[in-house]
């Protein structure tokens, strides 16, 4: 895929995904996700070329310009979107689907100081609630949910919804109203 389609992709994402989107070029310009996602390709792309020092040191002035934290090693997908951004932090070793969208606040994060893998898989397809946390090497499942502010440490098969503290599973309804879950952290199952 040539760089171009890919920035269209990223623009065509941002605009399903957010109802205040107006134009590509407010999207291209304003929006910190898409510009750390942006940068996060070439910190990676350092980084698996064993510039790691190179990509560390772009990656942290990227979190100081965006106020979101993407580490050069994460492994992320197609058509990521990360509405609002500020105080999101992916982990080294997480590794993130097609088609996921993070709010503000959520974090990939690590339960331990071992090597190896230590942050969260999310399938294809998942959507992450504001401020919560996913900690540990855990898999989460193509089309799951996680609501706004939960505490996931378990992985989740696909089509699950996770809320609370900590994350009890279920699956999901059909035709339920994915908003809800992700928005609000008194969704109950």
């Amino acid at each position: 895929m040539s760089f171009w389609s890919r920035v269209r992709e990223d623009l065509d994402a941002a605009r399903r995904r957010d109802p205040a989107a107006r134009s590509a070029l407010e999207i291209a310009l304003l929006y910190p996700g898409l510009h750390a996602i942006w940068a996060h390709r070439l910190w990676h792309a350092l980084w698996i070329r064993g510039l790691r020092f190179v990509a560390r040191a772009g990656s942290q002035l990227t979190r100081w310009l965006t106020g979101i934290e993407i580490h050069p090693g994460a492994v992320i997908g197609r058509r990521f979107f990360i509405d609002h951004g500020m105080g999101v932090v992916i982990g080294e070793t997480a590794e993130i689907g097609d088609d996921v969208m993070l709010y503000h606040g959520v974090t990939l994060g690590g339960r331990t100081h071992d090597g190896g893998k230590r942050h969260p898989t999310l399938g294809d397809g998942v959507a992450v609630g504001a401020g919560a946390k996913v900690l540990g090497p855990v898999v989460i499942g193509d089309r799951s949910m996680i609501g706004a502010n939960a505490v996931v440490t378990r992985s989740a098969p696909a089509d699950t919804v996770l809320v609370g503290i900590p994350a009890k599973a279920r699956a999901r309804r059909s035709g339920e109203d994915a908003r809800l879950i992700l928005m609000a952290p008194e969704y109950s199952i």
